[in-house]
């Protein structure tokens, strides 16, 4: 049987947000060896990676419009040459601004082009059936990122040894340049294909419209419905508890309690790999079971995780189970919310609004990375950092709880 071109077109996806994943990993790698060699102390260094989590969030729902004026191609195309010379020009850095400038807004605008955002347009434009899985699979590219690319980030930095880390993501950037330009088609019409699981071709009694809503039009558009609101606070809590605190500190506090960066880096490895298995299983059940509960499990799982781990101190054997939990449902959130937004919003506009709500999801991660770092800096401890972030997560599982109660209220009515 043949396969469909889609599942290559998905293929090529993955691997540009795997290296997007990678460059956005490495900061938390590079935190100490930038303290020891620059003299840097760890909020100035939490606040430009906190600002590059920023501009990656805000970058998308403007790079789902630019996708849909410019094409697919040359959007990612775009992204992938500022992640390319940002992160090769900061290895002559030597101020604060210059990390800000090279890592956090240039780099961060660059992965911002190739990003979660990125993923809903392919699966939406490549795919019919299988949205879930497919969506699933995209989203485990950034696990995969980490798994790939944090133990070599973390045996090149070494203490003092950033540029090494920098030099490398350059280059997995260019790498993947001429792969997107010589194979990525735009959509399936323009190979003669049908999205996966259509049976024909659209009729053109149903034309494209001749203007598509950009992305402060399609904001306008999703601020007035209840189910964008509560997509946007619950994707925060996701970028507080994931990216933003346990990304991009996690390293930095195994360090706090006695256990090497290579060791943590190991640990943060073996998140990536269960996140794989977690995320790619969470499309599937996404495409079988109601989304709403899925999430209820995710965000309550991951709460109760945070809030316990400040006690586990040195516990090798608590550590590895935290990292098992937190892996399997560190992006398993993306699936379902993405198809939430998908049945609200519909196929044209979904990708935009996922990028709005992928902006909230960053404006957390930039909370808890900045926020993090101060904390530690202010208290010594990232203690208090993990609590509120845990409270989050439980608080986030009650919100689903509650919608979940007013759908069903509103199915019987």
């Amino acid at each position: 049987m043949r396969i469909h071109r889609a599942w290559f077109v998905l293929a090529i996806t993955f691997v540009a947000l795997l290296v997007t994943a990678g460059l956005r990993s490495a900061p938390g790698v590079m935190i100490r060896p930038l303290e020891l060699s620059m003299g840097w102390d760890r909020a100035t260094i939490s606040l430009s990676v906190a600002i590059g989590i920023l501009f990656y969030g805000l970058t998308g729902p403007f790079s789902a419009a630019l996708t849909n004026r410019i094409g697919l191609k040359p959007t990612m195309l775009g992204g992938l040459v500022l992640m390319a010379c940002a992160t090769f020009a900061s290895r002559w850095m030597t101020e604060p601004w210059q990390f800000v400038l090279s890592w956090g807004i240039v780099a961060g605008v660059g992965s911002g082009a190739v990003a979660p955002v990125l993923a809903a347009t392919v699966v939406n434009r490549w795919f019919a059936q299988h949205r879930g899985l497919a969506m699933g699979v995209l989203s485990a590219s950034t696990a995969t990122g980490a798994l790939v690319f944090l133990p070599l980030f973390a045996w090149l930095a070494g203490d003092v040894a950033w540029r090494n880390v920098a030099l490398a993501v350059s280059i997995a950037a260019l790498a993947i340049i001429p792969i997107v330009w010589l194979l990525m088609p735009e959509d399936p019409r323009s190979v003669g294909l049908t999205r996966l699981g259509e049976e024909a071709l659209p009729t053109p009694a149903t034309p494209e419209p001749a203007t598509r809503p950009g992305a402060i039009a399609t904001l306008r558009l999703a601020v007035v419905e209840p189910m964008f609101w509560l997509l946007a606070g619950t994707f925060f809590v996701c970028g507080l508890t994931t990216n933003g605190l346990i990304g991009t500190h996690l390293i930095a506090y195994c360090g706090d309690i006695g256990i090497a960066s290579v060791a943590a880096a190991g640990m943060l490895s073996m998140m990536g790999l269960l996140d794989i298995v977690g995320t790619t299983a969470s499309g599937w059940l996404t495409d079988r079971y109601d989304p709403r509960k899925l999430l209820c499990i995710y965000y309550g799982l991951r709460g109760l995780s945070l809030i316990a781990l400040p006690f586990a101190g040195q516990d090798a054997q608590f550590l590895t189970i935290f990292a098992i939990f937190y892996g399997l449902d560190w992006i398993a959130t993306v699936p379902p919310t993405v198809a939430l937004a998908s049945r609200t919003f519909g196929d044209r506009l979904a990708p935009i609004v996922f990028g709005w709500i992928m902006v909230a999801h960053q404006l957390g991660a930039a909370t808890a990375a900045f926020g993090a770092g101060v904390i530690r800096s202010e208290t010594g401890s990232y203690i208090y950092a993990f609590l509120l972030a845990g409270a989050f997560g439980l608080l986030a599982a009650f919100a689903i709880i509650s919608l979940a109660r007013t759908g069903r209220r509103a199915a019987v009515a």
